[in-house]
This record gives structure tokens, sequence and C-alpha cells, in this order.
């Protein structure tokens, strides 16, 4: 059994401990509810947009965007991996990032060539560890997510899809469900599904007919630049989603460190308690058969 100096700074230790996670899970809290309206505020956009995509999609324009048509081989695949910056997350960036490297590996099978836009520094990680072809990166989001920064990185990839580099693009994260519940999600982003584009036509269980909008001056232009502005609504969409699901696993992990904390704290000191009595036991077991000697 360890002396009770010894027990003594371990329990003085994990108190430190203790301490530092119930900072962190009161901040990871705060953040949490920040991130959550962030990402509430986020999705009516996204919601919009899809319904201009979607009519869009169902006209009859003599110009048919690249982003909507669909291929008819696949040799190279692009995905976007959004994790988070930091740790101490639980299994958030695990899960996602298992899930990505189980698709990899069935289109590797297949004869698939990939590359990777990594958004994230766990994500970028990872993916240098693997050796996966990251051909753009963005990390050090803060607790934002900046579009002006996103832009950059997304461009190479959808700069890519238009000029042939790729025939489908994907990108992978973490939905939030609630405060308890994150799930990594994988979305085809290019080229455009019906069921990603019409799921925008429906609103309240009614379907709307088919129409089109006025183009000025022309159609191509307008086209081009909401078709890119609908897919970094879906990608700032997905890193709004993640931050959530981020700051909503730590505050979850960090309160059951505090938990487990307590737990060893009340088992050391009771481990403690015993040594302190069998020490005194044992003095007074000494006295006892001193004095009966005498």
């Amino acid at each position: 059994m360890a002396g009770s100096r010894e027990i003594r700074n371990k329990i003085k230790s994990v108190k430190n401990t203790q301490k530092i996670t119930r900072a962190m899970e009161m901040v990871a809290a705060s953040k949490m509810r920040k991130a959550q309206d962030r990402m509430k505020k986020a999705r009516p956009y996204g919601e919009k947009i899809r319904n201009v995509a979607a009519h869009m999609s169902g006209a009859n324009t003599e110009y048919r965007h690249p982003f909507l048509v669909e291929r008819d081989t696949v040799k190279r695949v692009g995905i976007i991996v959004v994790t988070s910056d930091k740790g101490l997350c639980g299994g958030l960036n695990t899960n996602v990032l298992r899930k990505a490297l189980s698709q990899m590996k069935i289109w590797q099978s297949e004869g698939e060539q990939i590359e990777v836009c990594c958004i994230g520094n766990k994500g970028l990680g990872f993916m240098s560890r693997i050796g996966a072809n990251v051909i753009s990166q963005v990390v050090a989001l803060g607790d934002a997510p900046d579009m002006s920064r996103l832009i950059g990185a997304v461009k190479v990839v959808l700069d890519g899809y238009i000029q042939d580099r790729f025939d489908r693009v994907f990108i992978y994260y973490n939905r939030f469900i609630n405060t308890m519940k994150q799930e990594p999600v994988m979305e085809q982003l290019l080229p455009l599904t019906d069921e990603r584009v019409r799921g925008g036509e429906k609103e309240g269980g009614k379907s709307h007919t088919s129409w089109d909008y006025i183009y000025e001056p022309e159609a191509k232009p307008v086209i081009d630049d909401i078709m890119t502005r609908y897919v970094e609504a879906i990608v700032y969409q997905a890193v709004a989603e993640n931050m959530a699901s981020e700051q909503s696993a730590r505050m979850v992990a960090m309160k059951a460190a505090s938990d487990n904390a307590g737990n060893v704290i009340d088992e050391l000191t009771l481990i403690y308690n015993k040594s302190r009595q069998a020490a005194i036991t044992k003095e007074l077991s000494e006295i006892v058969g001193g004095a009966a000697a005498v």
C-alpha cells in the first residue's frame, strides 16, 4: 500500500485536474449555446438557397450547370473532411474520420483515386499520417466559421470538379442532433443529387410546380454564381453543424471527466483513511506491547 504522503499528493493532483475539467466544461457550455444559435440562424439561408437551386434545376433553360451534370464514369473522387482544431471532445473526430477512412478503402479497392480537402487540424493530421493526397486545407477557424477563410480551400475542389479532375465530391462532418448526440454523415456534394436539390422543393408537404426565373443580363453567369453560392452554403452549414457538435461533445466529455475525478478522489480518500487508521492501530499496538513487557 502506498504511503500517506504519496496518497495525499495523488489526491491533490486529481483535485487540480478536476478544477481544470470543470472550467473547460463551463467554457464549452457557453460556447455551445453560441454555436447552436449560429447554426440555427444559418439554416434558413440554406433552406432558401436550396429552393432556388431546386427551381433552377427543373427549369427549361438552354444552359445546364456542370454541378448538375452526372458523370458517366467515376475515376477520381474529391472529399472534404470537416473536423475540429482541438481535441478533448470525446470520439467526435474519431467517428467521422473512421467513416471517411472506411469509404476511402472501398473506393481504393475499386481503383478510384482520392484527393482530400481538410477543414480542421485534427482531420489534416490524420490524413497526413495515412498518406492521403491533401490538395487544400484550412485550420485555426476559431469559435465561429468564417466563409472568407473557407472559400479558398473549397474553391480548389469546385475548380477541380469543373476541370474534370473529380467525377464526384463528398463532404464528411458531424451533424448536430442534440447535446448528447452528434451523428457523423457523408453527403454527396457534387454533382448535386436529386434528393439534395429537390429536398428544397417541398414546403409544408406540398410540391411546387416547375417554373423559371428571368435572368439579367443572361442565364449563364447568374446560374454559375448561384450554384457556387449554393455549394458554399452547404459547406458553411456543415462547418457550423460540426462546431456545434464539437462544443456539445467537449462539454459532455469534460463533465464525465469531472465526475470520474470525483470518484477517484473518493477512492483515494478511502485508501488514505485506511492507511492512516492502520498506522494508528500499529502505533497503539506497539505502545500496548511495550507497556505489557514492562
